[in-house]
């Protein structure tokens, strides 16, 4: 797989499998390639060669809100009125077809995905009034509400209080824990054994890929800046919740 912008290279030669049920956490300097690999597997960029396909299909393809994808910027009208449970109720909208209303278990499914990033003596605060590691929280709560099945967070933590990065964690375990895989880019490599199962060292490829303590013993950090390439794939197994063996389900 090659992902260029223009002429520039920013990635190729990835392999990566993610199991479901798994934290992956992606660390690299900046320009490595991290938010381009997610934006990838979201659908949002097309491989220059090669191809990539998730749960079975190509990104593109796959039903609405099978992928939350959470950016470091969120493009936001903060003049808009809008408050947090407005906000994260928009994560809904991609279950509901044009003739059904928003109901009951919609606003149910809200208010729990606003319970969860600790949000919810804040529910009713327009977003604009929040911290920046408070809207953090409010778009992640959004991406919960959508019920993904592949949940891809954009440095996070970046500029976000220690109790804010903590209440992340715990979010993202708990996303872990049932079942959805989760990727995440950080710069942060304090703590890493406790965010994630496995932790991938990226500079426009894969210079190493294991648990946090066989990623540390590779010497990998020490060569970041490292700017060789090699060919690989990436897959994402299929999602065991179809009742089928796991298999390799997106290839690059």
């Amino acid at each position: 797989m090659r992902v260029s912008y223009d002429a520039f290279c920013a990635l190729e030669g990835i392999d990566l499998c993610i199991q479901h049920g798994e934290a992956l956490g992606i660390v690299g300097p900046n320009g490595s390639g991290k938010s381009t690999l997610l934006k990838t597997i979201a659908g949002l960029l097309r491989p220059e060669r090669g191809t990539i396909c998730v749960f079975g299909t190509e990104p593109r393809r796959l039903p609405r809100g099978t992928i939350a994808y959470v950016p470091q910027v969120e493009a936001v009208d903060w003049g808009f009125p809008a408050t947090v449970s407005d906000v994260v109720a928009m994560g809904r909208f991609s279950h509901l077809p044009w003739w059904r209303r928003f109901g009951a278990t919609d606003r149910a499914l809200v208010e729990e995905a606003i319970d969860a990033v600790g949000m919810t003596p804040m529910a009713g605060r327009h977003i604009a009034e929040l911290s920046g590691g408070q809207q953090q929280r409010a778009f992640i709560a959004r991406a919960l509400a959508q019920q993904p099945r592949l949940l891809l967070l954009d440095e996070p933590t970046t500029g976000v209080d220690a109790a804010t990065e903590e209440a992340l964690r715990l979010v993202v375990r708990g996303v872990v824990g049932r079942g959805t895989p989760v990727l995440m880019t950080t710069h942060d490599l304090e703590r890493v054994d406790e965010w994630f199962d496995r932790l991938m060292v990226l500079d426009r490829r894969t210079l190493a890929l294991g648990t946090p303590d066989e990623v540390a013993a590779s010497g990998a950090y020490s060569a970041i800046r490292e700017h060789t390439h090699t060919h690989g794939h990436l897959r994402v197994d299929h999602d065991p919740h179809e009742g089928h063996e796991a298999h390799p389900e997106v290839r690059v």
